[in-house]
């Protein structure tokens, strides 16, 4: 699939500057009205942040903005991961639990809206029998410190996609 273009995503007036850019379905071929919102849902102590996709596993994960992958890096928790700036540099895409990068993906490369960044997968935490993307918007804190900002909930923005 090649990218999309989207001159909604670059700010004009009227959109608060503090706000995010319009985002798609990091999932290819998952519609919004498929993904329910679990943001404020419990996990263990702690609030999940984040919204998983359902998909087979082997199922391209695009990007959900234009953007720069800032860290290619595998955690306990989230398996193989992505985090993505936006253009502005302030927020982060966090794409988690992936089976694979796309081939050659680095990190401090530009990627498209709609560009195949990964493949959704089981690795990390996640449950053998539940291929997902775990996927997070986070706020950027000053110093651009994804793992120090502030986690905003991606529903809305994912489920306003469906209007566009």
């Amino acid at each position: 699939m090649p990218p999309l273009k989207d001159e909604d995503a670059s700010w004009r007036p009227g959109r608060d500057a503090d706000s995010p850019r319009p985002i798609i379905v990091p999932v290819e071929g998952v519609a919004p009205s498929a993904m329910r919102d679990m943001f404020d849902e419990a996990r263990g102590s702690r609030r999940h942040e984040a919204i998983d996709i359902l998909a087979p596993r082997g199922t391209p994960v695009i990007a959900a903005d234009d953007g720069v992958v800032k860290k290619l890096f595998t955690s306990v928790p989230g398996g193989l991961t992505i985090y993505e700036f936006d253009p502005d540099e302030r927020f982060c895409y966090y794409y988690a639990h992936l089976d694979r990068y796309a081939p050659g993906l680095h990190e401090g490369q530009s990627v498209r809206r709609g560009e195949i960044i990964g493949y959704v997968g089981t690795t990390g935490n996640a449950p053998e029998d539940t291929p997902h993307l775990h996927f997070a918007l986070i706020r950027l804190d000053p110093d651009k410190r994804w793992w120090k900002g502030t986690y905003v909930n991606p529903y809305p923005l994912l489920a306003a996609s469906a209007a566009r």
